[in-house]
């Protein structure tokens, strides 16, 4: 199993005030599978994909990866297993402003040091085609259209070739034809071996995935088996 949660409860503390963000989560999910994470917002959609990914911690419970136990590790194991196993694509793109399409896809990879110049720029090069934007890696995300930031953002997510793919609303600042376009390549991607958890509040995009799990206050309300989707052509 590539992803156990145990009972993971994330409690927030704020000027005296106790939220319950997530409540109980008992979740598992299979190498190659394709999850959606779905319910109304303040439901605890973003703080569950946050703990997947190591950016937030559970208050209690147990997280394994991989069957490695996530609450034993230290801030730089963390921090090397976020590199190398996990992709993130964030609603807002976050790339970063003064670097090529080039140099945002090739930043993970020169944080490893086994990597030669060569190697990250065959990797990027590589990431770039697979999304449609090798033509596109001598400019700067300000002369992209949204739809292109997000392949972008895609293309990074997909260079280090990671275990897993998080997906936060990945098509919240697309319009409806670039949105498809982008749940188009997740499926794709997932098509071809990739694991991808995708939080939506857009039922339009939850068919994509194989499972819905729903959240309501901080809890899995319903988890559905969803029929297999033919990709367009």
């Amino acid at each position: 199993m590539l992803i156990r949660l145990n009972n993971v409860v994330k409690v927030f503390h704020t000027d005296e005030v106790e939220t319950h963000a997530l409540s109980g989560i008992q979740l598992e999910v299979r190498a190659g599978e394709f999850i959606a994470i779905s319910g109304p917002s303040g439901c605890g959609k973003s703080t569950l994909l946050a703990i997947l990914g190591l950016l937030d911690s559970p208050t209690e419970g147990e997280y394994a990866l991989s069957g490695t136990p996530v609450g034993r590790l230290g801030a730089e194991q963390r921090a090397r297993i976020r590199n190398r196993e996990i992709g993130f694509i964030f609603q807002a793109f976050n790339l970063i402003g003064d670097l090529t399409v080039y140099e945002n896809v090739e930043l993970p990879l020169t944080y490893r040091e086994n990597l030669s110049r060569a190697e990250r720029r065959d990797a990027a090069l590589a990431a770039l085609d697979c999304v449609g934007m090798s033509h596109r890696l001598n400019h700067y995300p300000s002369q992209l259209s949204g739809g292109q930031q997000q392949r972008v953002a895609v293309a990074r997510a997909l260079v280090g070739r990671p275990a897993i793919l998080l997906a936060d609303e990945p098509t919240g600042n697309l319009d409806s034809r670039n949105g498809d376009a982008v749940m188009e390549l997740l499926a794709r991607l997932h098509a071809g071996g990739s694991t991808v958890c995708m939080v939506t509040h857009d039922s339009r995009y939850v068919g994509y995935a194989e499972r819905q799990v729903s959240l309501f206050d901080g809890r899995i309300v319903d988890e559905e088996a969803l029929p297999r989707r033919a990709l367009s052509h």
